[in-house]
Order: structure tokens, then C-alpha cells, then sequence
């Protein structure tokens, strides 16, 4: 029986949570070999859990992220191979920022042009110096300088630990006006806005983990965003644990909103809704988190199912491409 938000904030008048920041981004991919090798081999990510897509069974649902695949280091794909391409535009999260090393904009330069990447930047952006460049669908990417070069867990990737990927920075949304996305921010997430910069206001959460920043850029009478290959599917915020997903929740109702019951997703539990500038957010808990069905040693090498699929294993399995 599902769990609705009002089983859960039952009996917690008042009660309010803040989250810590972005949990995880959700895009799609055409190509999914094509995106292991970049993701693992270019950008030196982990590939942590290889499953499918609860919902279509017959699609990988692949999670990149650090040593341990830590909220706010998860970058997902659904793999969606016959799909068709998607247009970036407002409404959408158009662009993802990954934390690295300040001290390692030079070597990450020189690797994207061994890599034959083409990329903007460096350029100034809150003061942190940003390139940006895509992924092989077309996603727009952004390396931020604004880390510690304090990688935690000892995976040794692709990239040298003192210049690896921290985690997420943030995530940059396109929006015909930014009142009511930054509303939910505040009211719902309990974020901040921090600072301004010509189109963009930018907001973060309290603390310092990864993925704390979301900026709002305006664009209005830009040509509206269409979902598909090459773009982001939803942005996914941590909650603690169920408590305070439902407080979450209870405050998103308390603005007009509503979202779904939660739904189980092994690695967490989640609602989603779609927010006033049309991006589709989700509420994701930390917990129980990727260790649950294979150790830190061995994550990702295996194909993980949940437990209503499990009977038909061999027929999933034959039905999808080899990624090794």
C-alpha cells in the first residue's frame, strides 16, 4: 500500500526541514556504451549502480557518482535508446555544474582538449572560474573551481585523485520568470538566495556538501524546452529521511502544490512534482542508499534488480546491451 504525505506528516503541525541540497539529476542518454565510456573514462566519475528504469524495465537507469555514490554526487541517466532528441529551452534544467579542485582548472583545460572537447570558458561566475563544454548527447556541462582537492573514499578512476570531480556544484535552470521556482526554494527547501549576476539569481542550501547550488536564470520569450535524449528529465533535492520528505511536502501543499505519494526506489524513496517554472523536482531520502544490495567494493559491477522484477531477470538481462 503506498504512503501518502498525509499518512507521513501526520501529527507534525509546524514542523519544518530544510534539505542540504541537490541529491541527484536525472538526464536521459541515446547511447548508452557511449555514455559509460564518457562518463567513467572522461570525467572519471564511478559508475555505482547499474539497474533499469522502474517504470520501463526494459531500459538501463545508470547512477554515476564518487567512491560511495554520496547524495549530491549522483548524476543518473535513463537510457533510452530509441528516444528521440530533446530540445533545450525554458522549463528545463539546461545546465549541470560539477565541483573540482580550484587549483585544477589548468589540468582539466588540458584534458578536454586531449580529449577533442570543444568548451567555453574559462569565464567568471560568482566570482569561480567555470568551462563549460557537453557530454556526447548534447548535455551542457561546467567544471566550477571551487573545490578542496579532498576526494572522499579511495576509488581510483580515471582521473588522478587530486584533480577528480568532487561532486555536484549545482545546477542552472532556464525559466520564463524565476519568482515562483524561487519560492519553492525558500519556502520548501529552505534555501537562500545568496547573491545576483546579470539574468541569474542563485540559491543555496545550508552547509557545505556537494550539489548546494541552484541558479535561476530568466529568459523570457525563449523557446519553451521539449524533454528527450540530450536533456534532463528532473532535478532531485535530499531529504534526511522520511520526516522530513513529508515536511517537505507538507509546505509544497501549503503553496498550492502537490506531490505524488512516495514511491520506493530500493535506493531511496521519492515524490516528484513539477515546480511554477515547469522543471520537474523530486524529493529523494539519503537513506537506505546504494550499499544496500552490494558492497562498496563492488558497486556498479552488477545488474541490480528490485525485487518485483526479479522473476524475470533473464528475459531484462537478454534484452539489454552489454556495457562491458
Amino acid at each position: 500500500m503506498a504512503i501518502t504525505i498525509e499518512d507521513r506528516a501526520a501529527g507534525m503541525p509546524g514542523k519544518t526541514a530544510a534539505s542540504a541540497g541537490i541529491h541527484h539529476v536525472t538526464a536521459i542518454t541515446r547511447d548508452v556504451k557511449r555514455n559509460v565510456r564518457f562518463y567513467t573514462e572522461v570525467l572519471g566519475l564511478r559508475l555505482v549502480k547499474r539497474t533499469v528504469n522502474f517504470d520501463d524495465p526494459g531500459a538501463y537507469h545508470l547512477y554515476f557518482g564518487d567512491a560511495t555514490g554520496r547524495p549530491g554526487t549522483i548524476l543518473t541517466f535513463f537510457a533510452w535508446e530509441g528516444a528521440n532528441p530533446g530540445r533545450l529551452g525554458l522549463g528545463q534544467a539546461a545546465e549541470i555544474a560539477f565541483r573540482i579542485p580550484r587549483a585544477s582548472l589548468g589540468w582539466w583545460t588540458q584534458r578536454l582538449i586531449e580529449q577533442g572537447i570543444a568548451f567555453d570558458g574559462p569565464e567568471k561566475r560568482f566570482g569561480e572560474n567555470v568551462l563549460g563544454f557537453k557530454d556526447p548527447d548534447g548535455i551542457r556541462l561546467e567544471l566550477v573551481a571551487a573545490g578542496t582537492a579532498a576526494p572522499a573514499g579511495d576509488w581510483s578512476g580515471t582521473v588522478p585523485a587530486e584533480h577528480a570531480v568532487e561532486g555536484f556544484h549545482g545546477v542552472t535552470l532556464w525559466l520564463s520568470e524565476s519568482e515562483g521556482t524561487a519560492a519553492v526554494l525558500r519556502e520548501v527547501f529552505g534555501m537562500r538566495e545568496v547573491a545576483a549576476e546579470g539574468t541569474r539569481r542563485r540559491f543555496a542550501a545550508l552547509g557545505a556538501d556537494p550539489g548546494a547550488v541552484v541558479d535561476l536564470r530568466e529568459a523570457p520569450g525563449f523557446i519553451g524546452g521539449r524533454m528527450g535524449t540530450g536533456t534532463v528529465h528532473h532535478v532531485a533535492f535530499r531529504a534526511a529521511d522520511d520526516a522530513a520528505q513529508a515536511a517537505m511536502a507538507a509546505a509544497l501543499q501549503a503553496q498550492g502544490g502537490r506531490a505524488t505519494e512516495q514511491k520506493d526506489r530500493s535506493y531511496f524513496r521519492s515524490v516528484y512534482f513539477r515546480e511554477p517554472g515547469g522543471v520537474i523536482f523530486e524529493i529523494a531520502t539519503d537513506d537506505p542508499g546504494f550499499t544496500v544490495d552490494e558492497s562498496i567494493e563492488t558497486l556498479g559491477e552488477a545488474l541490480k534488480l528490485p525485487p518485483q522484477f526479479e522473476a524475470h531477470r533473464e528475459a531484462i538481462a537478454a534484452a539489454l546491451p552489454a556495457l562491458d
